[in-house]
């Protein structure tokens, strides 16, 4: 950024753009608001907490932008976001994911050996309440800083089951929970490694599992990204660089046609058969990952067609330790695609049947993974 003569500029992909310096409070907006203010506070039938309302008033400056992934965060939301990316915190093991389009706040995952697990939560189940406090238009990071508490207390759920077609109350005790952002056992010849998000201890896990695969003599890998809502993007170019070949990762452009390019050095192409698995609720970061992968051909991607989610955001701290996130820029695969409001489209597409799932503990996408990986190892 750029400031003359009282006016600023940014400079990117075409040139220099003046940017609009007007502020969004002139004199008749601030009349405007404490003219309703003043009759709130005559009129309103309750009592209400003045800092609620500018609260408010703060929120639905971003609103006006109609974007989903656009927040603001107070100082107690933004602490709370930088704890989750962290990749420890006090809650109950589950991944939560908003439907940018109905709003519900939907569990998406449900960590092995955590609270949820232990109290029978579920993923695709819709959370409605925490508490008494309604989720009803809460963001992820709502639920998040109701969900979250001190170690010990319990927090109940309000949960809608589609499965079931029911509500069902639960109450989960919180505990600390490490999150084990990436998971890998061997299926007999074949490696499988999960990775639940892309966090800050995320390339550690990956790399340490890779290794203890590549151990045991693995001749296929399946990486699992299924119902992974994304994370940070240094995680996921992290990642990428353990198995892409020789060339770009992904690619973002903002509105002023500026891009940005992140590489691979292709020094760890993977050279195993290599399956990618994606479902509806893999977001963000993990169709970078199965984007790339597809564009290279180094691998077949299998499940269902992905969320997508084809924009960048970029958090920036306030002087009050408060915070916003705004969407800053698109992204692309290495072939040009951005896959915004389209996701990645599977090469070989096949549903979780989900009563086998829970009644019999079979998983129908690792197993069409596995007879594509057979087929290729054979």
């Amino acid at each position: 950024f750029l400031k003359m003569t009282g006016q600023y500029f940014i400079i990117g992909g075409t040139g220099f753009h003046e940017i609009d310096n007007t502020p969004i409070l002139d004199d008749a907006t601030v009349d405007k608001l404490n003219e309703i203010y003043e009759w709130m506070k005559i009129y309103y039938y309750e009592d209400f907490d003045k800092a609620d309302i500018q609260g408010a008033l703060l929120d639905g400056l971003i609103g006006g932008l109609e974007d989903p992934y656009s927040v603001y965060y107070t100082k107690e939301e933004y602490k709370d976001l930088m704890v989750s990316t962290s990749g420890e915190y006090y809650g109950i093991g589950a991944g939560l994911q908003q439907d940018a389009t109905t709003m519900e706040v939907t569990i998406t995952k449900v960590y092995k050996g955590t609270p949820a697990e232990e109290a029978g939560l579920r993923e695709n189940d819709v959370i409605t309440a925490v508490g008494d406090v309604s989720m009803y238009q809460m963001t992820t990071q709502d639920a998040v800083s109701y969900i979250r508490g001190e170690e010990g207390t319990t927090v109940t759920l309000t949960i809608y089951r589609p499965s079931e077609q029911e509500y069902i109350d639960i109450t989960v005790e919180r505990r600390r929970v490490e999150s084990p952002t990436v998971n890998y056992e061997m299926m007999g010849e074949i490696g499988y490694l999960q990775i639940t998000s892309f966090d800050e201890v995320t390339v550690d896990q990956f790399d340490a599992a890779y290794k203890a695969l590549e151990e045991a003599g693995m001749k296929g890998l399946i990486i699992d990204v299924r119902s992974n809502p994304g994370g940070l993007l240094t995680s996921v170019l992290g990642i990428s660089r353990q198995i892409l070949p020789k060339g770009l990762i992904v690619y973002t452009e903002d509105k002023y046609g500026q891009k940005n390019e992140y590489s691979c050095d292709g020094a760890n192409e993977i050279d195993i058969p290599l399956v990618v698995l994606i479902n509806g609720n893999s977001a963000s970061a993990s169709e970078i990952l199965a984007g790339a992968v597809q564009d290279y051909g180094i691998g077949t991607i299998v499940g269902k067609t992905t969320y997508g989610k084809g924009v960048v955001q970029n958090i920036f701290a306030l002087n009050d330790g408060s915070a916003v996130k705004l969407t800053i820029s698109n992204y692309f695969t290495p072939n040009g695609n951005n896959i915004h409001g389209i996701g990645i489209i599977p090469d070989v597409e096949v549903e979780l049947d989900v009563d086998k799932y829970y009644d019999e503990d079979v998983d129908t996408q690792i197993e069409k993974a596995i007879e594509v990986l057979q087929e290729q190892i054979n």
